[in-house]
């Protein structure tokens, strides 16, 4: 009985995942293999050469963004599950906050930063930083040019999507059981061993989950690109973009792309969730 009723329950579910998920999947699949007239056609995916540059550029700056919020995650992450309990909601309520903002609210706000005539670049006249650096190297510079670069699309997308590298790394230490963290300082290990040989290896399983929740929408980010890289850096979320809505208008072509990017993001997904099961046989052998 319950567990009829369980199914009704879950009717509207799958009804929503058939209609929004996989309808629209089958939607690029066909599209992908198909021209304008519906016949079958590999084209799309040979045309995709020509964007091997953009390819490599997403995937560069998605890894870069993600290996800085490994950096600068990972000791925040354990420095607050290692806090008091005041401390750890303070701390969480901080790194939370930016996320109950609009997206595109937090992004115009770095554009405001980081312009020509932006407030760091005020800032840094208001203190005569310019003097003393044009004074010291030599040069003529009135400000730093940030805006429309590849470091703001890595700045942005580290600011957007840092907390999913430490919410999850953080849940993991936290559950860490501290007996087994005493019996190895019992067994003679130093704070550095103990962290070495228990901490990190019992934290990758968070530190993969963080590394995938923020590489996957690192590598297709289109509106970080087109505010803070104002169209000069280009990457997948971008091209896709002019492909359904763009003058390039190409849907074939565009779905072909998203395929796959799909593919690739699976198989790196894939490969991190073997190499975290393998860590955890390993810890409990």
């Amino acid at each position: 009985m319950r567990s009829k009723r369980n199914q009704i329950l879950a009717v509207p579910y799958v009804v929503w995942m058939a209609v929004f998920v996989v309808v629209p999947l089958l939607l690029i699949v066909v599209y992908a293999f198909t021209t304008k007239d519906g016949s079958f056609t590999l084209a799309n995916f040979s045309t995709m050469n020509q964007y091997l540059g953009v390819f490599g550029n997403s995937f560069f700056l998605a890894l870069v963004a993600t290996a800085i919020c490994i950096l600068l995650g990972y000791p925040l992450a354990y420095f607050l599950a290692r806090s008091g309990h005041r401390m750890k909601g303070v701390a969480m309520m901080l790194i939370m906050l930016p996320m109950w903002m609009n997206f595109l609210l937090r992004t115009y706000s770095w554009m405001s930063l980081l312009e020509d005539t932006g407030l760091i670049n005020r800032l840094l006249q208001s203190i005569r930083f310019f003097d003393l650096w044009n004074g010291i190297f030599g040069t003529n510079i009135e400000f730093f040019h940030m805006i429309n670069t590849p470091g703001a699309v890595v700045l942005g997308m580290v600011y957007n999507f840092l907390p999913f590298m430490v919410l999850p790394i953080f849940s993991v230490i936290e559950k860490i059981d501290s007996r087994v963290i005493e019996a190895a300082q019992d067994l003679g290990a130093n704070s550095r061993r103990v962290f070495q040989k228990v901490v990190f290896p019992l934290s990758l399983p968070g530190v993969l989950s963080g590394i995938t929740m923020v590489f996957i929408p690192s590598v297709s980010t289109f509106v970080i690109t087109k505010l803070l890289g104002g169209g000069m850096t280009m990457m997948l979320g971008d091209l896709i973009e002019m492909q359904f809505l763009g003058a390039a208008y190409n849907p074939h072509l565009g779905s072909a792309i998203s395929l796959v990017m799909m593919i690739v993001v699976l198989i790196c997904m894939a490969v991190m969730n073997r190499f975290g099961e393998g860590e955890e046989e390993a810890m409990l052998l």
